[in-house]
């Protein structure tokens, strides 16, 4: 059965068409996931059907006494709200009618008293209002909602399922989800995945993250360039290989247009006397091929971005032995100790407020541990995803956020000008113009990403970098990571994006205690093993406060002073070695460089077997004698440096 009907609705965004003249129909029971580039209007589709916008054309129709109800992608404040009262708000209305009735029943004195009491009486009665505590007790056991505590006391993740409680309380036909799992740990979205599992009515939502796609949508929904199209499934790969089959039927359409198009205008074009006998119905339809084409919205490039990668590190990149730190309330570390080495490529896992970004920090000297000890290999090139958000001006455009004045940016060696640079990340000149406050979230997330990728780097930090972005561009992202020969440490709640880009685990059980494992998320599932959700579903006060980047404030890492070495002047010996070990480096390059053309020949392995065994040893052998000499002059420089 139809809940809600939507009849050639149309929207538009200055020149940007949102919505031409689409039809669709959500069903009782629907698992509908609504995926779109950044911008395209999945938001404001959102908007349109509860009701906040109005469309510039067209008509949302909603059957009579069927309701939606909204869990928007902002998380709510983290004020002093009671638990409960914020969940009877999805009913205020009728829970100020029955606080209004116990405050009234209790002075109720004269005749006009009574009156107003049988007036709300009846009110309350009509919308069952007797049993809204009732409901919203139930509700909050379902969800295991600590009904005494404020909304300050609770974390990120648990305050979005006080929202959730909220909505259901509604009893809604039609659940709208937008971006649902931003902020919630993987245990938060795997019970996410259960309530949605159980609920009797319609679920339409936005989402990035592909497994949570996967596991709760029936069919999904691709708005693209104003249109509407339908994929019945939610495997990922298939949807993928549909959209490219659409958009190959779509581009073979356009070019037998376009071909029809040119033949019309070749004729409209003859002489004098093929004009006199022209047929005005064909002039008239060629004049609608036409609007035709110049109606036609093109696809949207595909971001092209690559990462600005420094000189290569040391090979030993971060070295941790017996690092211990904790709040007062809560151990955070304890007794840890790591080795990463150049290209790593390591996944931080944990719920929230277990002491991930407390972690990266003590790692990038940020902070210092309280015991235990934290060494940074040579030539470090850092750039820190996170950081980014408070060097991010709403108010500014995305030119002056990006170039800070400057008409040309150096990426790779060479200069690029910044609107160029923009296009590759899909700005264009006039949307790079645009305040960031104007933007899409998942617009912004490309901004920072634009800014990172600018800054040269041999170590990648990121934290949570998947919010909010387009799947396209999230796959992209995923596919310059992986190019990336530099070292990589991530945090990030997407289990398929931590399948995709690390090969090792830091794993936060809680309490301090940290466990390191070979492979990506799914390895470390198939091993048996679980994260633990907090019970009690309260911030750790000062450690959640350090730990909750993306809701409360944290500490800017610009504020805690990293202790810089003053260069100091090497000794004559030192010296001597420093300007002497490049020569060397570029003859032991040199003599590799024959091994190995030797070994690449196509009949080496068919010479005498023990003169191929000791030519691969030789190799071997002048391989590691030349990664020594590099390191001494790493070593070296750096010393001279004050690295």
């Amino acid at each position: 059965m139809a809940v809600v009907i939507l009849e050639d609705l149309s929207l538009h965004y200055g020149e940007q068409v949102l919505l031409n003249k689409v039809n669709f129909t959500i069903n009782e029971r629907d698992r509908i996931c609504l995926v779109g580039r950044n911008g395209a209007g999945k938001s404001s589709l959102f908007r349109l059907l509860l009701g906040q916008n109005q469309p510039d054309g067209g008509v949302i129709r909603v059957d009579d006494g069927f309701t939606l109800a909204e869990l928007p992608q902002a998380l709510p404040a983290a004020d002093e709200r009671n638990v409960m009262d914020v969940v009877l708000s999805g009913k205020a209305e009728l829970a100020q009618m029955l606080h209004d009735y116990n405050e009234l029943a209790m002075n109720a004195h004269d005749d006009k008293a009574l009156k107003q009491l049988e007036r709300l009486q009846t009110k309350i009665e009509a919308e069952d209002g007797w049993s809204l505590q009732q409901r919203a007790d139930t509700i909050a056991e379902k969800l295991k909602l600590p009904t005494e505590k404020t909304m300050a006391e609770l974390s990120g993740g648990w305050r979005r399922r006080v929202m959730l409680g909220r909505a259901l309380l509604c009893e809604p036909d039609v659940l709208l989800l937008d971006e649902p799992t931003n902020h919630l740990d993987i245990p938060a979205i795997e019970w996410l995945e259960e309530q949605l599992a159980d609920f009797n009515g319609a679920v339409l939502f936005i989402t990035h993250d592909r497994a949570f796609m996967e596991k709760v949508a029936k069919q999904v929904i691709d708005l693209d360039r104003g249109s509407l199209y339908k994929y019945d499934g939610s495997d990922y790969e298939g949807l993928v290989a549909w959209r490219e089959k659409r958009l190959e039927d779509e581009e073979k359409e356009n070019a037998l247009f376009d071909k029809r198009l040119a033949e019309e205008e070749k004729w409209i074009r003859q002489g004098i006397k093929a004009r006199r006998t022209r047929n005005e119905g064909r002039v008239r339809a060629l004049k609608a091929m036409r609007n035709e084409r110049g109606a036609r919205v093109n696809v949207q490039g595909k971001s092209q971005f690559d990462l600005e990668t420094a000189d290569r590190s040391g090979k030993t990149v971060i070295e941790a032995k017996n690092v211990a730190y904790s709040f007062p309330d809560k151990p955070i570390v304890n007794d840890f100790s790591t080795l990463i080495q150049r290209g790593d490529r390591i996944g931080l896992l944990g719920v929230n407020g277990t002491g991930k970004s407390t972690l990266l920090r003590l790692l990038l000297e940020q902070l210092e541990p309280q015991s235990g000890s934290i060494k940074q290999g040579t030539k470090l090139e850092i750039a820190y995803f996170d950081q980014l958000r408070a060097e991010i001006d709403m108010e500014k455009n995305i030119i002056d956020n990006l170039a800070e004045g400057r008409e040309f940016i150096e990426i790779g060696g060479k200069e690029k000008h910044v609107l160029s640079y923009l296009s590759d990340f899909l700005f264009t000149p006039a949307r790079s113009r645009t305040p960031l406050k104007a933007l899409s979230g998942g617009e912004v997330s490309r901004v920072m990403l634009a800014k990172l990728f600018s800054k040269p780097a041999n170590l990648l930090v990121l934290d949570e970098p998947t919010n909010d972005l387009d799947v396209e561009t999230l796959e992209l992202l995923e596919a310059r990571l992986m190019d990336f020969t530099g070292t990589l440490m991530v945090v990030s709640h997407d289990r398929a994006f931590l399948d995709n880009v690390v090969t090792s685990l830091i794993v936060f059980e809680g309490q301090g205690e940290i466990t390191e494992h070979i492979g990506g998320y799914s390895d470390w599932f198939a091993r048996g093993y679980r994260l633990k959700e907090d019970p009690a579903g309260l911030k750790a006060t000062e450690a959640h406060k350090q730990e909750s980047l993306h809701q409360d404030e944290m500490v800017k890492a610009e504020d805690i002073p990293v202790a810089k070495k003053a260069p100091k002047k090497l000794s004559y010996k030192l010296q001597l070695e420093l300007e002497t070990l490049p020569v060397e480096i570029e003859e032991m390059e040199a003599s590799v460089g024959i091994l190995k053309a030797e070994v690449s020949a196509s009949d080496f392995y068919s010479k005498d077997t023990q003169y191929v065994t000791d030519k691969l040893a030789e190799l071997e052998k002048m391989e590691q004698a030349l990664e020594v000499k590099e390191e001494r002059w790493l070593e070296l420089e750096a010393m001279k440096e004050g690295g």
